[in-house]
């Protein structure tokens, strides 16, 4: 079966669109890459599984972001941030508070110290995305970073860094 692509209405209100996307709580994760030996990043909170099988993983970049060309061409590693990282995130979201940047170089790309998990990516596709492209990932490694036990994610919520509740539900 195929499907026609018919262009998008254009939003009335964009601000209102922009409130109700952001009543889906996301993760924040940081892409870290490196071009012409200098580490990069950039926050992102639109970050999903793609497959298992093969294994990928899809981002989404900003068209304007300096950081798009390098992810649609390179290694990249994608960093699942903890709680206690919010100036790390504040820092690539463009607004560095102080706070120094623990990288580890491990793998083909750089990683950060403190990450719950990370992704290490190579291009696999991209798509248009509208205002950004979506860029899928083939992961080439991963793995986990703190102890489970001290495991709590950073979250982005209502246009605000957030911490998760304690306490699960039933």
């Amino acid at each position: 079966m195929s499907h026609k692509l018919i262009d998008a209405p254009p939003v009335a209100d964009s601000g209102a669109l922009r409130a109700a996307f952001g009543r889906f709580a996301t993760g924040v994760v940081a892409v870290t890459y490196e071009a012409d030996g200098v580490r990069y990043g950039m926050t992102a909170n639109s970050f999903t599984s793609v497959s298992l099988d093969p294994a990928l993983a899809l981002v989404a970049v900003k068209k304007t972001s300096r950081a798009r060309e390098f992810l649609e061409t390179g290694y990249y590693t994608v960093n699942v941030l903890a709680e206690q990282q919010l100036d790390t995130g504040l820092h690539f979201a463009g607004r560095p508070g102080g706070a120094e940047v623990e990288w580890l170089t491990t793998g083909r790309s750089p990683r950060l110290a403190g990450a719950l998990a990370y992704f290490e990516c190579e291009p696999w596709a991209t798509y248009d995305g509208g205002d950004h492209v979506l860029v899928v990932g083939r992961i080439t490694a991963f793995g986990e970073g703190v102890e489970v036990a001290e495991a709590a994610p950073l979250v982005f919520f209502e246009g605000a860094w957030r911490r998760l509740a304690a306490g699960a539900c039933a």
